[in-house]
Protein backbone atom coordinates (compact mmCIF):
# COMPACT_ATOMS: atom_id res chain seq x y z
CA UNK A 1 0.00 0.00 0.00
CA UNK A 2 1.63 3.10 1.20
CA UNK A 3 5.46 1.32 0.82
CA UNK A 4 4.40 0.75 -3.01
CA UNK A 5 3.56 4.40 -3.49
CA UNK A 6 7.00 5.79 -1.74
CA UNK A 7 8.85 3.29 -3.21
CA UNK A 8 7.99 4.67 -6.67
CA UNK A 9 8.34 7.84 -5.49
CA UNK A 10 11.83 6.55 -3.97
CA UNK A 11 12.65 5.38 -7.93
CA UNK A 12 11.99 9.08 -8.97
CA UNK A 13 14.56 10.21 -7.19
CA UNK A 14 16.64 8.34 -9.35
CA UNK A 15 16.40 10.50 -12.29
CA UNK A 16 19.94 11.78 -13.06
CA UNK A 17 20.78 14.70 -10.82
CA UNK A 18 21.92 18.04 -11.98
CA UNK A 19 22.23 21.26 -10.50
CA UNK A 20 19.10 22.69 -7.95
CA UNK A 21 16.76 24.63 -9.80
CA UNK A 22 16.32 28.60 -8.85
CA UNK A 23 13.18 27.92 -7.42
CA UNK A 24 11.90 25.33 -5.37
CA UNK A 25 9.11 22.94 -6.73
CA UNK A 26 7.41 22.79 -3.80
CA UNK A 27 6.49 24.20 -0.14
CA UNK A 28 4.65 24.19 3.20
CA UNK A 29 0.91 23.31 3.08
CA UNK A 30 1.40 20.70 -0.13
CA UNK A 31 -1.02 18.15 0.76
CA UNK A 32 -1.65 15.49 -1.84
CA UNK A 33 -3.75 12.00 -1.47
CA UNK A 34 -4.38 8.81 -3.52
CA UNK A 35 -6.98 6.15 -4.33
CA UNK A 36 -5.43 2.47 -4.77
CA UNK A 37 -7.20 -0.12 -6.18
CA UNK A 38 -6.61 -3.59 -6.62
CA UNK A 39 -6.73 -5.38 -9.90
CA UNK A 40 -8.53 -2.16 -11.70
CA UNK A 41 -11.52 -2.81 -9.80
CA UNK A 42 -11.66 -3.23 -6.09
CA UNK A 43 -11.03 -0.29 -3.57
CA UNK A 44 -7.46 -1.06 -1.62
CA UNK A 45 -7.26 2.01 0.20
CA UNK A 46 -6.12 5.74 0.33
CA UNK A 47 -2.25 7.21 0.59
CA UNK A 48 -1.60 10.51 1.73
CA UNK A 49 1.80 13.05 1.77
CA UNK A 50 1.49 16.27 3.58
CA UNK A 51 4.65 18.89 3.86
CA UNK A 52 4.82 20.74 6.97
CA UNK A 53 7.07 23.39 8.27
CA UNK A 54 9.39 22.14 11.38
CA UNK A 55 12.70 22.33 13.01
CA UNK A 56 15.13 19.38 14.04
CA UNK A 57 17.74 20.29 16.63
CA UNK A 58 17.35 23.75 16.57
CA UNK A 59 17.41 23.47 12.28
CA UNK A 60 14.70 24.70 10.26
CA UNK A 61 13.27 21.63 8.34
CA UNK A 62 10.83 20.51 6.08
CA UNK A 63 8.32 17.36 7.69
CA UNK A 64 7.05 15.14 5.65
CA UNK A 65 4.01 12.70 6.49
CA UNK A 66 3.11 10.17 4.54
CA UNK A 67 -0.05 7.94 5.47
CA UNK A 68 -1.83 4.72 3.96
CA UNK A 69 -4.39 2.53 4.67
CA UNK A 70 -6.42 0.18 3.35
CA UNK A 71 -10.31 0.81 3.67
CA UNK A 72 -13.81 -0.96 2.62
CA UNK A 73 -14.26 -4.59 3.07
CA UNK A 74 -10.52 -5.20 2.31
CA UNK A 75 -9.53 -4.07 5.59
CA UNK A 76 -11.25 -6.39 7.22
CA UNK A 77 -9.11 -9.20 5.39
CA UNK A 78 -5.76 -7.49 5.29
CA UNK A 79 -5.59 -4.45 7.73
CA UNK A 80 -2.90 -1.90 6.70
CA UNK A 81 -1.81 0.96 8.31
CA UNK A 82 1.43 3.06 7.65
CA UNK A 83 2.91 5.85 9.09
CA UNK A 84 6.26 7.04 7.46
CA UNK A 85 8.12 10.70 8.45
CA UNK A 86 10.45 12.21 6.94
CA UNK A 87 12.42 15.62 8.45
CA UNK A 88 14.94 17.01 5.88
CA UNK A 89 16.99 20.14 5.39
CA UNK A 90 15.27 22.97 4.01
CA UNK A 91 18.32 24.04 1.92
CA UNK A 92 20.27 21.19 0.97
CA UNK A 93 17.48 18.43 1.57
CA UNK A 94 19.71 16.39 3.31
CA UNK A 95 17.93 13.81 5.84
CA UNK A 96 18.05 14.17 9.14
CA UNK A 97 15.14 11.97 10.85
CA UNK A 98 12.63 9.19 9.57
CA UNK A 99 10.19 7.05 10.98
CA UNK A 100 8.55 4.47 9.73
CA UNK A 101 5.56 3.24 12.16
CA UNK A 102 3.38 0.45 9.78
CA UNK A 103 1.32 -2.28 10.77
CA UNK A 104 0.26 -4.44 7.46
CA UNK A 105 -1.73 -7.59 8.19
CA UNK A 106 -0.17 -8.52 11.36
CA UNK A 107 3.39 -7.23 10.36
CA UNK A 108 4.28 -4.56 12.37
CA UNK A 109 7.59 -2.20 12.56
CA UNK A 110 8.15 1.07 14.73
CA UNK A 111 11.47 2.43 13.96
CA UNK A 112 13.42 5.84 13.65
CA UNK A 113 16.08 6.55 11.90
CA UNK A 114 18.63 9.35 12.84
CA UNK A 115 21.39 10.59 10.62
CA UNK A 116 24.65 11.77 11.74
CA UNK A 117 27.17 12.98 9.48
CA UNK A 118 29.87 14.06 11.47
CA UNK A 119 30.27 10.04 11.99
CA UNK A 120 28.99 9.37 8.92
CA UNK A 121 26.37 6.63 10.52
CA UNK A 122 22.44 6.21 10.39
CA UNK A 123 21.78 5.60 14.31
CA UNK A 124 18.77 2.91 13.98
CA UNK A 125 16.24 2.88 16.84
CA UNK A 126 13.75 -0.40 16.54
CA UNK A 127 11.41 0.58 19.10
CA UNK A 128 9.32 -2.77 18.43
CA UNK A 129 12.39 -5.08 19.59
CA UNK A 130 14.29 -2.66 21.86
CA UNK A 131 16.96 -2.52 19.89
CA UNK A 132 19.55 0.67 18.88
CA UNK A 133 22.30 -0.04 16.07
CA UNK A 134 24.50 2.31 14.14
CA UNK A 135 24.72 1.74 10.23
CA UNK A 136 27.69 3.30 8.05
CA UNK A 137 26.35 5.60 5.17
CA UNK A 138 28.03 7.06 2.59
CA UNK A 139 27.17 10.58 1.20
CA UNK A 140 24.48 12.07 -0.73
CA UNK A 141 22.26 9.22 1.23
CA UNK A 142 18.12 10.13 1.22
CA UNK A 143 15.64 7.95 2.73
CA UNK A 144 12.48 7.08 0.99
CA UNK A 145 10.56 10.43 1.47
CA UNK A 146 13.33 13.12 1.43
CA UNK A 147 14.81 11.70 -1.97
CA UNK A 148 11.40 12.59 -3.33
CA UNK A 149 11.54 16.12 -2.88
CA UNK A 150 14.79 16.20 -2.69
CA UNK A 151 15.11 15.34 -6.96
CA UNK A 152 12.24 17.44 -7.41
CA UNK A 153 14.65 20.48 -6.82
CA UNK A 154 17.35 18.60 -8.38
CA UNK A 155 16.62 16.99 -11.78
CA UNK A 156 15.98 19.37 -15.02
CA UNK A 157 13.04 18.14 -17.19
CA UNK A 158 13.92 19.63 -20.58
CA UNK A 159 17.70 17.46 -20.53
CA UNK A 160 15.84 14.08 -19.73
CA UNK A 161 16.46 11.74 -22.39
CA UNK A 162 14.61 8.96 -23.53
CA UNK A 163 16.11 5.40 -22.43
CA UNK A 164 18.33 7.25 -19.81
CA UNK A 165 18.95 4.69 -16.98
CA UNK A 166 20.76 6.08 -13.82
CA UNK A 167 21.37 4.20 -10.48
CA UNK A 168 20.79 5.50 -6.45
CA UNK A 169 21.93 4.25 -3.20
CA UNK A 170 18.90 4.70 -0.38
CA UNK A 171 18.87 4.16 3.39
CA UNK A 172 15.64 1.94 4.39
CA UNK A 173 15.03 0.34 7.85
CA UNK A 174 19.02 -0.67 8.60
CA UNK A 175 20.57 -1.09 5.12
CA UNK A 176 21.42 0.87 1.97
CA UNK A 177 20.02 -0.56 -1.12
CA UNK A 178 20.74 0.01 -5.26
CA UNK A 179 18.24 0.91 -7.51
CA UNK A 180 17.89 1.91 -11.04
CA UNK A 181 14.95 3.62 -13.28
CA UNK A 182 14.81 4.38 -16.90
CA UNK A 183 13.10 7.21 -18.63
CA UNK A 184 10.47 6.16 -20.87
CA UNK A 185 9.54 9.48 -22.56
CA UNK A 186 7.14 12.04 -22.29
CA UNK A 187 3.17 11.44 -22.59
CA UNK A 188 -0.07 12.74 -22.13
CA UNK A 189 -3.13 10.90 -19.46
CA UNK A 190 -6.17 11.72 -18.83
CA UNK A 191 -6.60 12.18 -15.01
CA UNK A 192 -9.38 12.88 -12.66
CA UNK A 193 -8.98 15.99 -13.15
CA UNK A 194 -8.41 16.39 -16.77
CA UNK A 195 -5.73 15.46 -19.90
CA UNK A 196 -2.34 16.39 -18.36
CA UNK A 197 1.53 16.40 -19.74
CA UNK A 198 3.43 13.68 -18.19
CA UNK A 199 7.03 11.85 -17.83
CA UNK A 200 7.24 8.33 -17.59
CA UNK A 201 9.46 6.06 -15.64
CA UNK A 202 9.96 2.04 -15.29
CA UNK A 203 11.29 1.21 -11.75
CA UNK A 204 13.34 -1.78 -11.97
CA UNK A 205 12.16 -3.60 -8.49
CA UNK A 206 13.11 -7.48 -7.23
CA UNK A 207 10.86 -10.19 -8.62
CA UNK A 208 9.75 -12.32 -6.39
CA UNK A 209 7.39 -12.65 -3.54
CA UNK A 210 5.81 -8.78 -4.64
CA UNK A 211 6.40 -7.97 -7.82
CA UNK A 212 6.17 -10.35 -10.90
CA UNK A 213 8.96 -9.10 -12.51
CA UNK A 214 11.76 -6.40 -12.76
CA UNK A 215 9.78 -4.17 -14.86
CA UNK A 216 6.40 -4.58 -13.01
CA UNK A 217 6.07 -0.84 -11.96
CA UNK A 218 5.67 2.05 -14.39
CA UNK A 219 5.01 5.99 -12.60
CA UNK A 220 3.90 9.56 -14.35
CA UNK A 221 4.92 12.34 -13.29
CA UNK A 222 3.67 16.25 -14.07
CA UNK A 223 5.61 17.28 -16.65
CA UNK A 224 5.04 21.00 -15.13
CA UNK A 225 6.68 22.82 -12.55
CA UNK A 226 5.21 20.69 -9.34
CA UNK A 227 6.49 17.75 -10.62
CA UNK A 228 4.08 15.61 -8.71
CA UNK A 229 3.29 11.22 -9.14
CA UNK A 230 -0.48 11.19 -11.30
CA UNK A 231 -0.35 7.90 -11.65
CA UNK A 232 1.36 3.96 -10.49
CA UNK A 233 0.62 1.32 -11.99
CA UNK A 234 2.43 -2.36 -10.46
CA UNK A 235 2.02 -5.90 -11.42
CA UNK A 236 2.18 -8.13 -8.81
CA UNK A 237 2.66 -11.72 -8.37
CA UNK A 238 -1.13 -12.17 -8.10
CA UNK A 239 -3.02 -9.37 -9.89
CA UNK A 240 -2.05 -5.74 -9.97
CA UNK A 241 -2.26 -2.63 -7.87
CA UNK A 242 -2.85 0.75 -9.17
CA UNK A 243 -2.48 4.44 -7.64
CA UNK A 244 -3.98 7.26 -8.68
CA UNK A 245 -4.01 11.14 -7.55
CA UNK A 246 -7.93 12.04 -6.36
CA UNK A 247 -6.69 15.52 -4.56
CA UNK A 248 -4.39 18.13 -3.76
CA UNK A 249 -3.87 21.32 -2.10
CA UNK A 250 -0.81 23.80 -1.25
CA UNK A 251 0.98 23.61 -4.78
CA UNK A 252 3.67 25.96 -5.50
CA UNK A 253 2.67 26.35 -9.18
CA UNK A 254 -0.73 26.24 -11.03
CA UNK A 255 -1.51 22.46 -11.91
CA UNK A 256 -1.05 22.29 -16.24
CA UNK A 257 -4.23 20.60 -18.05
CA UNK A 258 -4.25 20.15 -21.83
CA UNK A 259 -7.33 21.62 -23.65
Amino acid sequence: MMRIVLICFLFLASVKFGSAQSESSFQAGEWLKFKLSYSGWVKAGNATLHIKNATYNGLPVYRVVGKGETTGALKWFFKVKDRYESYFDKSTGVPYKFIRDIYEGGHVKNRIVEFDYDKNVANVNDLKRGTKKSVPIQDNIQDMISAYYYLRNHYDTNTIKKGDIVKLNMFFDDEIFGFKLKFLGRQTIKTNFGKVKCLKFRPYVMAGRVFQEEESVTLWVSADKNKIPLKIQANLRVGSIRSDLIAFKGLKFPFELQL
